[in-house]
Parts: C-alpha cells; structure tokens; sequence
C-alpha cells in the first residue's frame, strides 16, 4: 500500500510542473511523523518546506486550501498484480482564492 500526500497547487488544463518529490518505502510510524509535521505546520498558519538532498521547496498554505482524499486500486493491463494507494492531496490557487467546500469528510 502506498500512501501520498501532496501539497500542490491547481493548474486548470496547464502542463504540471512538479516542484519536488521524495519517493521512499518507509514504516507507518515514519509516514504519521512526516503527516503530524505537516499537521502543526497547517494548524500554526506556518509555510511547510519540504526537503530531501539538495531539493528544498517552501509552500505558502493558505487559511482554506482545498482537501482531496483519494483511494484507488491500480491493476497491471493483465488484471493481475494490484497496487492501492491513499492519496491526501492539499491544493489552492497561486493567485490567492481560497478553495470550495464539497461536503464533510471523515477519517477513522
């Protein structure tokens, strides 16, 4: 099982440009440190710079960026070997609006 979390900004039919990426196989333990880091960075209001080697990317989260939470099954064309993954996705427009609500979620 993989689990992603992006914190990007929305391009409407614009190429992506991916501004840093870290892809590792880690313990749970190590993911839910690097998501409570990003939590009590949310929850001061403070920027989140993400690092790995010489990549740095500092990201500016606004008070009320949209929340996307995705899961998915992905099959090789044989239908065999399956691959899930849980995606929680932070997006927001660069030129400052603030992202639409779409009804509660929660997560147990």
């Amino acid at each position: 099982m993989t689990i992603i979390y992006y914190l990007s900004a929305p391009l409407v039919s614009m190429p992506e440009e991916v501004l840093f990426k870290s892809e590792s196989t880690q313990s749970r333990e190590e993911i839910a440190s690097y998501l409570r880091a990003v939590a009590d960075k949310l929850d001061a209001g403070e920027a989140v710079t993400l690092s790995a080697g010489e990549q740095h990317q500092t990201m500016e989260i606004p008070a009320r960026p949209t929340f996307e939470v995705k899961a998915e099954r992905e099959t090789d064309s044989s239908g065999g070997n399956a691959e899930q993954s849980l995606e929680l996705e932070i997006e927001w427009d660069e030129n400052g609006g603030d992202g639409s609500a779409s009804g509660s979620l929660s997560i147990e």
